[in-house]
Formats: structure tokens, sequence, C-alpha cells
């Protein structure tokens, strides 16, 4: 285990994200506001990043040495991205902090908040700038603009990147993440445009826009996109958000005009689908909760599309819609979103892959001698991937079980409990009863909010990369 190289790999990234801590502080200036708890929180990751930079290392970096400094990264990017919300004096503690900045990378949205509107500028811009770069992922980004680390930085995205199956558009990675972060920041600020243009202001708009790029749902109204009332503003933002939540590997086919490739994606088709028939359903649901279907349509497309992608944006309360929509969120909220996206959930991808797996499983009871395989976009998918997705699916599970098991510690009812521990490990944001669209956080333990926070970076990593870290196999010495 090469420690010492993790650590200046480390290093690298919280001089990164010393960077970015400069924007928030512009921020805050141009509203009249205090720069100070970003630009001190900035020195400090400079300072600790050069630091570890310095340290003398060999160039032994392998699958192991990616898993565990994606984690690390990972929970100390968090941690320090908590504290300009407690520099600030305006979260009543650290856990709060520490529990904000976790559900902002994670891009999960899940808010402790009481008050948005009450909050500082650039506290609400660090915010949901967070999200924005976790939703791509901090080490892609990192592969993008520091392609010199002296690592292999093919083990640092493939235990970042979400999905069964880890693939790169072209031959050098830092290439593909240069290609996909080009995507990534053009399609943000075309929706921050489409934004202004349909009447948000500008910094309601780059807000919006930044959480939906990362799909992490944070908002600067207290009501989120609900607060506008306007058809083209929610129209926009389900069309990004839906597109944030497609494998960004299709955009490179459609870049390089590859449109026979993006017609035969199971996933995407599966996905599309997915979205359709949720929304018809819940909105032939919810039709007499309002005074015409296109008016149910327009609020149950919105919040499936939300739920899906697991952004958790909401213009409407839908834990006050009947308990068939409830149940449909529930499932879409574990389906998630596209495979190689910013969004979270298990992903389509594995959805499909269980669930031509199990076909086949009932295809060798019935015929035994029969020689069956698994494909998926017309190609074979390898035993050891489905091994994994299957594994996956079931420590997903389990992850989601011992949440709840702690967060039921709080003593409220069990669609609190189940859906926090759900929403978190999903990155979702919003849950059912107390902690819905109209509600928060703040009403759990700091224990809970704690567990929550570690769910939702497990969530975010999917699972491998946090047992990895925490497992005394990693750092034995060999």
């Amino acid at each position: 285990m090469n420690v010492k190289l993790v650590f200046k790999v480390l290093g690298h990234i919280l001089r990164i994200e010393s960077v970015f801590l400069l924007l928030p502080a512009m921020v805050a200036l141009v509203y009249g506001e205090s720069p100070l708890p970003f630009l001190v929180t900035a020195l400090l990751l400079l300072c600790v990043g050069q630091g570890l930079c310095r340290l003398k290392t060999s160039p032994h970096f392998f699958t192991r040495e990616g898993f565990v400094a994606v984690g690390l990264i990972w929970f100390a990017t968090c941690l320090f991205g908590a504290l300009p919300f407690w520099l600030s004096g305006s979260f009543p503690s650290f856990v709060d902090c520490v529990f904000e900045s976790a559900s902002g990378f994670t891009t999960t949205g899940a808010s402790i908040l009481t008050n948005i509107e009450a909050m500082p500028r650039g506290v609400l811009f660090w915010r949901s700038f967070t999200h924005w770069l976790g939703g791509m992922g901090v080490l892609v980004l990192a592969t993008a603009v520091l392609p010199s680390m002296g690592i292999r930085p093919h083990y640092l995205t493939q235990a970042e990147t979400p999905g069964p199956v880890f693939s790169k558009l072209v031959p050098k990675q830092s290439t593909t993440s240069k290609i996909l972060y080009s995507i990534y920041f053009g399609l943000t600020v075309v929706e921050t445009v489409l934004l202004k243009i349909a009447g948000m202001p500008w910094y309601d708009a780059v807000i919006h826009a930044l959480s939906s790029a990362g799909t992490g749902g944070f908002s600067n109204r207290n009501a989120s996109v609900g607060a506008y009332g306007s058809v083209a503003i929610d129209l926009i933002i389900t069309v990004f958000i839906l597109l944030f939540s497609v494998n960004f590997a299709v955009y490179f086919l459609l870049l390089t005009r590859k449109f026979r490739d993006i017609l035969a994606s199971d996933e995407l088709r599966f996905f599309l689908t997915v979205v359709a028939g949720s929304t018809l359903l819940i909105a032939w649901n919810i039709r007499g909760l309002y005074s015409s279907f296109a008016q149910a349509l327009r609020y149950a497309v919105f919040q499936v599309a939300s739920i899906i992608s697991t952004t958790g944006f909401a213009t409407a309360d839908f834990t006050l819609w009947p308990q068939l929509s409830h149940l449909i969120l529930i499932l879409i909220m574990f389906c998630g979103a596209c495979a190689g996206s910013t969004g979270g959930g298990m992903k389509c991808s594995r959805i499909l892959i269980l669930g031509r797996s199990l076909r086949r499983e009932i295809h060798r009871i019935v015929h035994p001698r029969s020689v069956e395989v698994v494909t998926l976009d017309g190609k074979v998918v390898e035993e050891e991937t489905i091994h994994s997705a299957l594994t996956f699916v079931g420590s997903y599970f389990l992850v989601i079980l011992a949440g709840a098991l702690v967060i039921s510690l709080d003593n409220f009812s069990f669609s609190v409990s189940f859906s926090a521990a759900l929403t978190c490990v999903s990155n979702v944001g919003p849950g059912l009863e107390l902690i819905g669209p109209a509600g928060n956080f703040s009403i759990f333990s700091p224990l809970s909010k704690l567990v929550m926070s570690l769910c939702m970076i497990v969530g975010r990593l999917e699972i491998l990369p946090v047992l990895v870290l925490f497992s005394r196999s990693t750092w034995r010495k060999d």
C-alpha cells in the first residue's frame, strides 16, 4: 500500500478545492458580504495540500491505491467543504455543516436549513457549486487538469465513475476527462441562459443550473423551483435534469455522429420508458387533485424527472399525493439515472443486468442444457460484471437497512426513517412525510446526521471504495 502517494494525490485535490473557493468569495464580495469564510478555508486547504504534495513517493499506484485515494479524497473534500459553512456562522453546529457539505458534494440535496432565503448569497452559491463539482466527479476534474500527477488516472476514475462498467471515450484518460467536462460545462451554460430568458434573475439562474447539472437539487428559494410558478422554468429544468441523467458517452456519440450506437443503447431506452410510464401513472393517479389532467401531467413529469435523476427539486409537495404515487416515486429512487451520468441510484444498467440475469436463470431451470448469455447494447456482458452488479445490488439494500436501523433510534415513523436512509444512499434529497419537499433534515439527532452523511458518500461512490478504505486488509503491508 503506497500510503504516501495516496496522500500526495489528496494534496493535489485539496489545492484544486482551494482555488474553487475563490468563486464564492467573489460572489460574497459582489453582494457586500464577508469573503473571509471562503478565503480562510482556501488558505488552509492550500497549506495542507502543498505540504502533502511535497511527500517523496514511489510510482507504485494500482487498483487498491486508487480505491483508497477516492474514498479518502471524498471524505476530506466533504469535511473541508464544511468549513465555510461553519466559519460563516449560519449553521447551528459543525455536524450540520458536515451534513450540508456531504449533501452538496454527493449531489444529494438534503438540507438542514429551515429558512434558505435568509442565508448569505456567498454561502448559497458555495452550497450549489459543491453540486457542480461533485456531479461529474472531483477526480474526473483532477485527471483533466492534472495529467502530470505521476500516476495512472484510470485507477482513480474507475473507482469514482458510477455504473457497473467503466470505459474511456478515447484512449487517453485525461482527454476523456476534458471531453466530459466540456460537455458538462456547455450544458450548464446553456441552461443558465435559458433560465434567465425564462424570467429568473442571473443569480438564481446560475444556482439552479449548477444544481441541475450535478443533479443535486439545492435551491436558493424555500419553496424550491415551485417558488417561481412558471411553466417555462419547470420545462427547462425538467429537460436538463433528464439530459444530465443520461450517460455522457451518448453525447460523445452524438458529437461523433454515431447515431446507430445511440439508438442501440438499451439503458437509454429503458430510462426513457421508465420516465414516460411513471409520469403517466402518477398523472392519472393525481388527476383529481388538480384542475385539469394537463396540470397534473405538468407536476407529475417534473417530480418524476427530479426523483429518477436524483435531483430533488420540487414544484409540489408530493407527500400529499395518493399512496400509489408515493410507491412509484420510491421505486424510481431505487432505480436512479443512467450509468456514467451525474445522477445517483442503483443505475438503469444494473436494473437491466439484474432483470436479464433473472430471466437467464429461469430459462436455465426450464432448459438445463441451453446456453444463454446476458447482453447489453447488443454486447455480451461478462460474468464478472454480472457478479459485480448483483453484489452491488445486495450491498445497496444492506446499507439502506443499516442506515435506517440507526436513524430509527430517533423514534420517527418507519416511512421517515426508511426514506431518509434510501434518499441519502440514492443521493435523491427529499423523502416522505416530515422530510418531504416541504420539510428538512434538521429534525434528526447529530448521530443520525453523521450516519446519513456517511450514507451519502457511500451511495455516491457506490459502496466499494468506502469498504476498501475501512478494510483492515487494505492497510496491511504486502
